[in-house]
């Protein structure tokens, strides 16, 4: 018998606590059960609603197109159906691993036979704005809620932060009527994951639509009495603000792993099977650092397929079997009516290849593909869903 079947045999009064109830638990939980986990699964999220997609956050449900109910990743009952216990609103204090358990906020103990760590990620913060009502992150659903509240009746918003998150919040708060402000402490938006054309490209798109873009902006202020009035910088500048969204990156959550001994690095350490340095856990998602193969280098990716490619793998792994990670990573953003679709690690390309217009005005839109030392490593689509399609085979 092999030792995947052994298991799937062995199972069945087993349990296996998954912490981090978003894109990687809920994979995860879905696919111990299609692996052959005949045991008890507990889905514990520190969250009060039921998983949800994160990309329409920033995007359609801050546009107030769509709500809770429109972006659930799953309904309640196919967690009931597939025999999932949800432990929703249920904080972790600690893992424990010698003992196998983990200690819940409130005292409870929970045993585990496996651990699968799906934390995600959190907002940094800046020591700035504390206290002062329209000061805001973005990051989960009850954040978004905040937002709306906050945008009734605003004109002036100040958005810091050039990423995927805060252009597409300045997309968004621009089609409600605020006028935008985006400070960046880089050079170029987009800088941390995209070249200078494409950062280039999506500058004038904002600008086309009246966002005002300013970089190499050193934040040094988030000023006002009880709300917030203004925003200013190391250079003098000052910007009105109604409201203003912090949106500078996320650090791993990574607190529980590393106060019960697990290994550290960029995130949660995993192998090339997503299991951590203790045999029994496993992480994925935006928590987890593993190897790749392809780009010779241990990664940690924030995004919608790594975690759900991940969990898949932990999955199969936590069942007995022996799958390896290596998936080509793909992103994607929508800014204005635009889709930009990413795939691969453009990271120390040293040519890029143009194919199109970079005018945001061309509906043809455009290809960039990366290379280093002459191989495709990266490629950047906007308007080319063909294209796109083809180069991620392609990777």
């Amino acid at each position: 018998m092999s030792d995947a079947l052994a298991l799937k045999d062995s199972n069945s009064d087993a349990r296996c606590l998954i912490i981090g109830a978003s894109h990687a638990g809920s994979q995860l939980a879905v696919n111990l059960r299609k692996n052959g986990w005949t045991g008890e699964i507990v889905l514990l999220g520190s969250e009060a609603q039921l998983p949800y997609h994160r990309p329409p956050l920033s995007k359609t449900v801050m546009a107030g197109s769509k709500t809770l109910d429109n972006i659930l990743l799953r309904p309640e009952a196919m967690y009931a159906s597939n025999d999932i216990t949800l432990r929703l609103a249920s904080d972790v204090a600690s893992i424990m691993p010698e003992q196998k358990q983990v200690v819940l906020a409130g005292g409870e103990t929970l045993t585990y036979d496996k651990l699968a760590l799906c934390t995600g990620a959190r907002p940094i913060k800046l020591p700035l704005g504390d206290g002062l009502d329209g000061v805001c992150y973005l990051r989960s659903y009850a954040d978004v809620e905040t937002i709306r509240q906050q945008l009734e009746g605003k004109q002036r918003a100040v958005v810091i932060g050039a990423g995927y998150i805060g252009l597409e919040a300045a997309a968004v708060m621009t089609q409600l009527g605020l006028q935008v402000t985006v400070l960046e402490r880089a050079d170029r938006v987009l800088q941390r994951v995209t070249g200078e054309q494409v950062s280039q490209y999506f500058t004038d798109l904002h600008r086309s639509h009246g966002v005002e873009i300013v970089c190499g902006a050193e934040v040094t202020g988030i000023n006002g009495q009880h709300v917030v009035d203004s925003v200013h910088c190391a250079d003098g500048s000052s910007y009105p603000a109604d409201i203003v969204i912090v949106g500078i990156g996320v650090t791993p959550e990574t607190r529980l792993a590393q106060d019960a001994g697990l290994r550290i690095e960029n995130g949660v350490y995993v192998d090339e099977y997503c299991r951590t340095s203790d045999a029994d856990i496993y992480a994925a998602g935006d928590c987890a650092s593993y190897p790749d193969a392809r780009y010779q280098r241990r990664v940690r990716l924030e995004s919608v397929q790594n975690a759900n490619d991940q969990a898949r793998i932990a999955a199969i792994n936590i069942c007995g079997g022996n799958a390896v990670y290596q998936v080509t990573p793909w992103f994607w953003s929508d800014q204005f009516d635009i889709k930009l679709q990413s795939v691969g690690l453009s990271d120390g390309f040293d040519e890029a290849v143009l194919d199109g217009s970079l005018d945001p005005a061309d509906a043809g839109g455009f290809v960039i593909q990366y290379l280093r030392a002459g191989r495709l490593i990266a490629a950047d689509c906007v308007r080319r869903p063909k294209d796109f399609m083809a180069l991620k085979a392609k990777l």
